[in-house]
């Protein structure tokens, strides 16, 4: 187990630091964008013992805290047995969290590989929901965001952005049609409350989609 939470904490830390490689060469295969994380730039060099270099270290422990801390809460949830399957789809959402946050962008060798582990779960690893619920939940996760962009078409064009569409579609082929119901609830009141408190208009979906689909599956489940 303390290998475990210290490996968890580990990966929290690099969290930001990907993201931020991913803001700067957004990689376009899984190669690349294991090749941009592990390799050193000369550009981080510079940043040492500067404010930008603190905020972005007290980040990057905030974010291990924050791994640690769930990666305990499933195990404890779901137990051993699977876990790896759960720590995917946790540690995937997180990640894209954080790129989101700071790109405006969910790219697709994460949502992808995302949604073909959700149906592989399902169908293969004794997942939460069985295949058939999987593909319809993924379905419906694609067509359900397109149908209210359509219909908001004349007032906000942008209400879903495909990237949010193809992660919405992610989501659902992990916990199905109800619970997704539910990720699009609690991420909408997240993003209401977070647009109030901050008084910004324009706000990344992907975050506060992640988020509730972390916490959907750990009370539903």
């Amino acid at each position: 187990m303390i290998a475990y939470i210290t490996g968890s904490f580990i990966f929290g830390l690099f969290i930001p630091y990907i993201a931020r490689r991913f803001a700067k060469f957004m990689p376009s295969t899984p190669a690349n964008a294991i090749w941009q994380t592990i390799r050193i730039n000369k550009f981080l060099l510079p940043v040492y013992y500067t404010k930008q270099f603190k905020s972005f270290m007290w980040r990057s422990f905030f974010s291990g805290i924050v791994t640690c801390g769930l990666s305990y809460i499933l195990a404890y949830k779901f137990g051993i047995d699977g876990l790896g399957w759960i720590l995917f789809y946790t540690y995937t959402l997180l990640l894209l969290a954080e790129i989101d946050w700071r790109m405006y962008l969910l790219p697709d060798i994460l949502t992808v590989p995302l949604l073909i582990f959700g149906f592989a779960y399902s169908v293969l690893g004794n997942g939460w929901i069985i295949g058939a619920d999987s593909a319809l939940g993924a379905i419906i996760g694609y067509l359900l965001p397109v149908l209210v962009s359509f219909l908001l078409l004349k007032k906000n064009k942008d209400a879903f952005g495909g990237g949010d569409i193809k992660l919405l579609s992610a989501i659902g082929a992990w916990v199905g049609v109800e619970p997704l119901l539910y990720v699009i609830a609690g991420a909408s009141i997240l993003m209401l409350i977070y647009s109030l408190v901050r008084k910004q208009k324009a706000v990344a979906f992907g975050p506060a989609l992640s988020l509730s689909a972390i916490a959907v599956a750990i009370i539903i489940f």
